[in-house]
């Protein structure tokens, strides 16, 4: 290898080292003011890679592009590392877009009562977050693809052939445009927040994540439920903190009709007072049915949230159902049978109730000789009858 690549491979390491230790400065620098600002502590922590890179492919490619001429390989690695370069400047990008998004993010607290307006911005900032990381993606792939002749060339005529391009594509990808603009939808319609209490499914859960083509619900046993966006804009769903986060439950009890109400109301009061599931806005006992051996209680309770309110209706539950196995065990459901016969207040010799039995009088058949016969071939011969033929015949007879 002549002296002039050996001197100008010294200059590349030199002027690598040079631009890594001016990296390794300013990350100093930053980590400095970090200690005061947050945002300077998160950009150093994610931006110290692609900065260092960025500092060290710029040094590489001002010492080759400004050396002699070295053969026929100094071209392609000057190409190499200006498509490297690119890539860097696009990978800094993006991560001052997440810096970015993550502060205007921190400025919207969700760990307060009503959270509904910081809940929407946070589902909104996500969503703009991933679009403007996708648009440098495609931005950085298509300034990569100029730097050839070639592209440049054919460039003019992939413009002219974008109409057709487009209704190709679309036409190709429908499903996956209608989740990214369902996904869109979502976001600036207000329909779903990221932290919504839902049920879809007909599963409990809250919106863990709103990404462009698909919501991920957290189910309350742990599961995880992944619909796609256009689930939310064509299926109806429930959504319990659409407007605020505090909701309505009930809580239904079928007791027996000797309850007393008015103590069963005090006994929710005295439950209710100074618990700190309860937002104090709703108690109601009502009697919302009274059909049949039972009547149905309804407690109305509510609470802050949609996790809140779930323990608040247990609380509630058991403990009046504790009231009522402690003070009122007569209270409890049950059925009653009430049985009316003929023999009704008929008592043999001794005194003791007859048992029920057929009126007298009363046969299947009767009203003619006919209805006798159909009787007799029925059911036998009545006692009458049997009485009649067991009795030895008298003296007249």
């Amino acid at each position: 290898m002549p002296d002039d690549a050996w001197q100008v491979l010294a200059l590349v390491a030199a002027a690598a080292l040079a631009a890594w230790l001016v990296g390794v400065l300013i990350g100093v620098l930053v980590r400095r003011l970090a200690r005061t600002s947050v945002v300077a502590a998160d950009l150093s922590r994610r931006g110290r890679a692609p900065l260092r890179t960025l500092l060290v492919l710029i040094a590489v490619t001002l010492v080759l592009d400004a050396g002699p001429e070295l053969g026929g390989w100094r071209d392609p690695v000057v190409r190499v590392l200006g498509l490297a370069l690119i890539a860097t400047v696009g990978w800094l990008v993006a991560v001052v877009v997440q810096v970015t998004a993550d502060l205007a993010q921190a400025r919207y607290d969700v760990d307060v009562v009503d959270n509904r307006h910081a809940r929407r911005v946070r589902t909104q900032i996500g969503l703009l977050r991933r679009l403007a990381i996708v648009l440098v993606a495609v931005l950085t792939v298509g300034a990569m693809l100029l730097t050839f002749p070639s592209a440049r060339t054919a460039g003019a005529s992939i413009l002219a052939s974008a109409g057709v391009i487009s209704i190709v594509a679309g036409l190709a990808a429908q499903t996956s445009l209608a989740n990214v603009f369902a996904g869109l939808q979502l976001a600036f319609t207000d329909a779903i927040r990221v932290d919504d209490v839902v049920v879809v499914e007909e599963e409990w859960g809250r919106i863990e994540e709103i990404t462009l083509t698909y919501v991920v619900v957290h189910v309350w046993d742990d599961r995880r439920l992944v619909l796609p966006s256009t689930y939310f804009t064509t299926t109806p769903f429930e959504n319990w903190t659409r407007k605020e986060s505090a909701v309505l439950g009930s809580v239904e009890l079928d007791v027996d009709w000797t309850v007393p109400f008015d103590d069963m109301r005090a006994e929710l009061h005295r439950l209710l007072e100074g618990e700190e599931l309860w937002d104090g806005r709703v108690s109601v006992l009502q009697v919302t049915d009274a059909v049949g051996s039972v009547v149905r209680v309804r407690v109305l309770v509510s609470g802050k949230d949609g996790p809140t309110l779930f323990d608040l209706r247990c609380h509630v539950r058991e403990g009046l159902v504790g009231w009522l196995q402690r003070e009122h065990g007569r209270g409890l459901p049950r059925v009653r049978v009430e049985e009316l016969s003929a023999a009704a207040g008929r008592r043999d010799p001794a005194g003791a109730p007859l048992p029920a039995g057929p009126a007298e009088g009363a046969s299947l058949f009767t009203g003619s000789s006919e209805a006798l016969e159909r009787s007799r071939a029925f059911t036998g011969p009545s006692g009458a009858e049997t009485a009649d033929r067991d009795t030895p015949p008298g003296p007249g007879r």
